[in-house]
């Protein structure tokens, strides 16, 4: 049915899992991970299969339908063994049920597999990549099981735990005859657009009454004639289980395109259904059901993603939040814990004898504290075993062989007797337990299960599914009276039949041989040690003085061991090692072994100092090898380059032959040195390129880049160089068929633009670089072309512009272009200011949510500054005073996110990252429970306050002027010219404050003083979205967290003449009377249309005509889209109504494609003055215009932007993946009548 409709997107998956420059061996398939601390199982994502990941997830925490579906046995499924006998009746979808729900229950993975049970769907792997609506799987999924189970004793299954009966009646006015027919349902599927919640939406579907009246007149068959009758709907059986679907996504006729309602819309968590059933002599219990499943749709109607927030009903998992962080802090302030000597007693009291093994000690220390001995005291005490123990040997005492270590025995009584006085208080708070586990017993147990990953969350997080993209989509709720029998809490084999039982045990204890072996392939690497007596330093690299054999030794060593552990190992090997033991990381390059940085921190693993599998280790005294002292680092890494230069003879004489011979340099040499290396006073130096297939090209190096290193020019191993004499022909040494060229290629080149401010020959430069060259030679380089100052080497940075302009967060020095992500032959600024640091980083800001480009301002802060001291450097920067200001980040669509609340907390901790921007808000943050609410006042273009209602004549309007809003500082927001806005101010309020509070604030603030703000019984309150008036709020009395404001709301006040009473049935309109033979309209008048009887268009163009005391049938409305500039004719819905025809659903203004509600304008003609059809006015007219050529401009900028950056585009990735056809979401199931 939906098809695609909600697909997944994976494009921005990077394919480069691994770290660069390491060659990773082949490594034998890994086992599933262990449960995580939940002890619950996740769901593996085949692709696309999120939806009913989310579903079968459901299905496995109602343990009614668990329990029932493992009752069935093998006499009655058959077995998996016989699917493939041709004769055997295997019933596949239930067994595969089983099975998947055992292993979920039982099999101590992270993650099950749904692979054999989608086989048993007959699903393909397109199938299993294609995402479908879980509300269709869910019917699909049950009438599958149904036919699967027809002729078994669970048969019944799903009628029995989740059919229910709905009863439909009419009944007639005059004889009072009921008709009646009744409907099963397996779910309920109710309306989310207009509607606040599930209890509005059943109390309209199974409270309200429909009347048959007017021209919409019943057929009664005991009457024989139209009448008038009354349409109404009741619950008369309620399942075990009610499954409740919300219809979130919905078409909009006007806009011709598919829609995510993502409006507010509340469910309980207990609901009591008995007003929405037929009456009846049940227990009132009988109605009441707990909601335990919420399956969630995030993303929009073309794609997204789905998870469930599940109750664990049998407390299955384990219901703990891990709040390391917290802990860690409160623990930091604790003096006891930041004294490493008292917690380290601490630990060793604990232990037997007062012992433990060193390496223990360690991980007993992290288990109590939360926090390792290197993070939290090395810095400060130095390392543990080699240092701290050592200097406490009167408190600690070592073994011989540093194996073990426990307090000294003198004092351990001593120490017994403290800690049982005053240690143990320390220890229970090492030790506390989780918050909330002590009333773990009591509190409902819920978690969200995404897929494979399983985190426990709170009853009160269900709220933040209420609205928004990622929000509700269907509700499962089980009756409160079904209670769980003790023995299946907290007991996962409650009820699993004894064959998968044995199966589950023995597929655990092979999942644990299989992860003993993987460990230990995992963490065992193979290491070549190059031992340094064995080498002598020739033509700038290491060389071995004999063979490898002797030279290199493999040695197999575990990763989780440390540093020196491995320098331990190595003496144990050596038979005689005189002086220092150093091991550096080395690696054999084409010139030979080449050392580059020393290994430091005995005390760290292997894994912490990031020796990979293969690593080549130099071992040697750290200074010198054989007498020759040996440079070290990337820097100096000597570079095989091939050197084509004339043959010379015995007496320097040279022929005209040219040989290549190859020449070893360090790549932080200059490029002149190639010329001493062949004892040439002076020549020319030509690089090597190939241009295209089978033509070459060779680039002379400037005389003034001659002193330049190898690496600046971008030359690697294997590189060729041409040396010609100054003295030569120019052309004698180039090879036939080769060419001069002065330019560099079209891909290997940058361009630099000055952008320093300063006053330099050349504007932008050209500079030569590959995917290797560092970013810091290309910038010096940079500046010597042009020719600025050296002074600013020390004070400039290089900066990408995007394809606009704009200057975007400046570049590392120490990185190459390829790990700074710089294209080739893209475009850098060299701007003054050094780049951040690794710890720092470089924010943009702008002033208030409207920002234009080439406003926002920049600045360079530490990762852990925080947030309040951030917000003050940046309104100094800005200039601004100290005052009430705070901070958004700016979200993904270039709009004010939510605020940076935590004013203590770091940049690092709220993961703001180089490049983000984040904007400053006038306006203090309001504590929690409160709002900031600003405030406007609102005139509408016509009589304040005038209104009709059906009981009350027209009044007269008493004229007013009409207010426009002023451009004032801080005001949040742009006003549109046809609003009558004016900015009055902020207020500060509670939540749980009313709405008549919010209006007396609101009248206190100065400019509302002036304006002579009537009294809050005569102030009506709007919403504004959109710079419009949105949503009316009534019941003056609710409490405003009832509204649902959020952070971000705008209020504003409209005044009235007299007070109004406006019911939860009544819609508030602006009409507006249509001036004969002009294209122009009268002011608006408010009119209040009761739709208690229906909100058809009859009811609406009667109430109209009542009105304005026109016949019914001489006028023609329309609503106006002002978004648009647009009117849509309302059309008089005329039928015959007979016994088999029902009301039409679409003869309903509040829904497509009028969707009316509070405040919409309505146009009138009186067709007895004015027959023309056209609702328009002159000002629709240029409104439309305007938006025609403003979408033809963002064309044209398009079309001209493709254009100019065509290449760029190509370059950038795989384009959006267009949306395939919609297909049909089934599932195959044999017959088994």
């Amino acid at each position: 049915m939906f098809g695609d409709l909600f697909e997944e997107d994976y494009s921005s998956v990077s394919n480069n899992q691994y770290g660069k420059g390491k060659k990773l061996k082949a490594k034998p398939l890994e086992p599933p991970a262990p449960r995580e601390f939940t002890n619950l199982s996740g769901i593996r994502n085949q692709g696309g299969t999120c939806y009913l990941n989310s579903l079968l997830q459901t299905l496995h925490f109602t343990p009614e339908f668990r329990e029932a579906l493992f009752s069935l046995g093998p006499e009655e499924l058959g077995s998996l063994e016989d699917k493939d006998k041709p004769d055997a009746k295997v019933r596949i979808i239930p067994l595969q049920l089983q099975r998947l729900f055992a292993q979920l229950l039982l099999l101590d993975q992270s993650a099950a597999s749904t692979a054999d049970l989608t086989d048993s769907f007959g699903w393909t792997s397109n199938e299993e990549m294609r995402q479908h609506d879980v509300q269709e799987l869910n019917r699909i999924l049950f009438s599958a099981l149904e036919t699967s189970l027809v002729g078994t004793s669970g048969h019944d299954l799903i009628n029995r735990l989740y059919h229910g009966t709905v009863v439909n009646q009419i009944v007639c006015k005059e004889c009072k005859n009921i008709s009646e027919k009744q409907e099963d349902f397996l779910d309920l599927t109710v309306a989310v657009k207009n509607v606040s919640g599930l209890e509005d939406a059943l109390w309209n579907m199974y409270v309200e009454e429909e009347v048959f009246d007017c021209d919409n007149l019943y057929h009664c068959g005991t009457c024989d004639r139209l009448v008038k009758a009354a349409k109404s709907a009741k619950l008369r059986k309620l399942p075990p289980f009610l499954t409740v679907s919300l219809l979130r996504f919905n078409f909009d006729f006007v806009k011709c395109e598919r829609y995510k309602e993502t409006s507010c819309y509340t469910f309980p968590l207990r609901i009591n259904l008995k007003p929405f059933c037929e009456q009846s002599e049940l227990n009132d219990l009988d109605y009441v059901y707990d909601l335990f499943s919420v399956i969630i749709h995030k993303g929009g109607c073309y794609g997204g993603h789905y998870h469930v927030y599940i109750k664990d009903v049998d407390h299955l998992g384990n219901w703990q939040f891990h709040e390391a962080d917290r802990n860690l802090k409160t623990l930091e302030n604790e003096e006891d814990v930041d004294d490493p000597l008292t917690a380290l007693k601490a630990v060793l009291l604990q232990e037997e004898n007062n012992l433990i093994p060193m390496d223990q000690l360690g991980q007993k220390l992290l288990k109590k504290i939360g926090i390792s001995w290197n993070k939290k005291y090395r810095k400060q005490h130095g390392p543990l075993r080699k240092v701290f123990l050592q200097l406490h040997s009167q408190t600690f005492l070592l073994s011989s062989d540093e194996g073990t270590v426990s307090l000294q025995k003198k004092l351990s009584a001593q120490a017994e007797s403290d800690f049982q006085s005053n240690g143990q208080q320390i220890l229970q708070m090492l030790a506390s337990k989780p918050p909330g586990s002590e009333d773990n017993a009591t509190c409902p147990h819920w978690f969200d299960i995404n897929d494979s990953r399983v985190q426990p969350i709170k009853e009160k997080d269900i709220e933040q599914q209420f609205q928004g993209k990622e929000s509700a989509y269907m509700l499962f709720y089980r009756k409160s009276q079904l209670q769980r029998p003790p023995e299946a809490r907290a007991n996962p084999r409650y009820r699993v039949p004894c064959h998968l039982l044995k199966e589950m045990d023995a597929a655990n204890v092979e999942l644990q041989r299989k992860r003993t072996e993987c460990d230990s392939a995992n963490n065992n690497i193979e290491l070549h040690l190059h031992m340094g007596p064995h080498y002598h330093f020739f033509n700038g690299a290491l060389h071995p003085v004999s063979g490898p054999m002797e030279s290199m030794w493999g040695l197999t060593f575990d990763k989780r061991k440390t540093l020196g552990d491995l320098q331990q190992s190595i003496f144990q090997l050596l038979e005689f090692w005189e002086g220092d033991m150093v091991l550096s990381v080395a690696k054999r390059v084409p010139a030979g072994l080449h050392v580059y940085q020393a290994l430091h921190g005995n005390e760290l693993t292997l894994c912490e100092v990031g020796i990979a599998d293969g690593e080549d280790i130099f071992v040697w005294n750290g200074v010198e090898v054989g007498g020759v002292q040996i440079p070290t680092g990337v820097d100096c890494e000597p570079l095989l380059l091939h050197v084509l230069h004339l043959e010379t003879d015995g007496d320097g004489r040279r022929r005209g032959q040219v040989v290549e011979s190859p020449h070893v340099f360090p790549a932080n040499a200059e490029v002149g040195a190639v010329l001493t290396s062949l004892a040439i006073p002076a020549g020319v130096i030509l690089t090597h390129s190939a241009r295209s297939a089978g033509e070459e090209s060779w680039t002379p190096i400037p005389r003034e880049s001659m002193q330049r290193t190898f690496r600046e020019h971008g030359l690697r191993d294997g590189s060729s160089l041409l040396v010609q004499d100054a003295y030569s022909d120019d052309n004698s040494l180039l090879p036939q068929g080769g060419k001069w060229i002065t330019g560099v290629s079209e891909s290997d080149w940058l361009e630099v633009r000055n952008l320093c401010q300063l006053e330099p020959e050349e504007k932008q430069v050209k500079i030569s670089a590959t995917v290797n060259t560092v970013v810091f030679d290309i910038r010096i380089k940079a500046i010597e072309e042009l020719k600025l100052m050296k002074e600013i080497v020390e004070n400039s940075c290089l900066r990408p512009l995007d394809r606009n302009g704009k200057l975007l967060r400046p570049v590392p020095d120490s990185s190459t272009l390829e790990e700074a992500e710089v294209k080739l032959g893209s475009s850098l600024g060299l701007c003054l200011g050094k780049a951040p640091t690794s710890s720092q980083l470089f924010l943009f800001f702008a002033l208030g949510s409207d920002i234009q480009p080439g406003t926002e301002m920049e600045v360079i802060v530490e990762e852990t500054l925080s947030v309040r001291d951030c917000l003050k450097i940046m309104l100094e920067k800005s200039g601004l005073p100290r005052g009430a200001w705070h901070l958004r980040k700016m979200d993904w669509c270039y709009e004010a996110g939510e605020p940076l609340c935590e004013e203590d907390a770091t940049l690092k901790e709220l993961m703001i990252c180089s490049g983000d921007t984040l904007l400053l808000i006038e306006g203090e943050l309001p504590p929690p429970g409160f709002l900031k609410v600003p405030i406007w006042w609102h005139q509408p273009q016509g009589p304040p306050g005038r209104w009709e209602s059906e009981d009350r004549p027209h009044s007269t309007p008493a004229q007013s002027s009409c207010w426009r809003a002023a451009s004032t500082q801080g005001v949040p927001g742009h006003v549109p010219a046809e609003a009558s806005l004016l900015y009055l101010g902020d207020v500060d309020i509670s939540e749980d404050a009313t709405l008549v509070d919010l209006k007396s604030q609101a009248r206190a603030l100065p400019l509302a003083s002036e304006l002579a703000v009537p009294g809050p019984a005569l102030l009506r309150a709007w919403t504004v979205e959109d710079k419009r008036p949105s949503r009316l709020l009534r019941a003056e009395q609710r409490q405003l967290k009832e509204y649902k404001l959020g952070r971000r709301a705008t209020i504003c006040l409209e005044p009235l003449q007299r007070e109004e009473h406006l019911g939860p049935q009544d819609v508030l309109l602006r009409t507006q009377m249509r001036i004969p033979g002009q294209r122009t309209y009268s002011l608006a008048v408010d009119l209040v249309w009761d739709t208690t009887h229906g909100s058809t268009a009859g009811a609406l163009r009667q109430r109209v005509a009542d009105s304005y005391a026109l016949p019914v049938e001489e006028i023609e409305i329309a609503k106006y889209f002002p978004e648009k500039f647009e009117w849509l004719p309302i059309s008089s819905w005329n039928q015959q109504v007979t016994k088999k025809k029902k009301k039409k659903k679409q003869d309903n203004l509040q829904g497509a494609p009028y969707y009316l509600k509070d405040g919409d304008t309505i146009g009138i003609k009186n067709l007895l003055l004015d027959d023309d059809e056209d609702f328009s006015t002159i000002r629709d007219d240029i409104g439309k215009e305007k938006l025609k050529q403003l979408a033809l401009g963002k064309r044209h900028s398009r079309e001209a932007l493709r254009a100019q950056n065509g290449d760029v585009l190509s370059s950038a990735g795989p384009r959006a993946r267009p949306r395939g056809p919609e297909a049909s979401l089934s599932i195959h199931v044999g017959s088994f009548r």
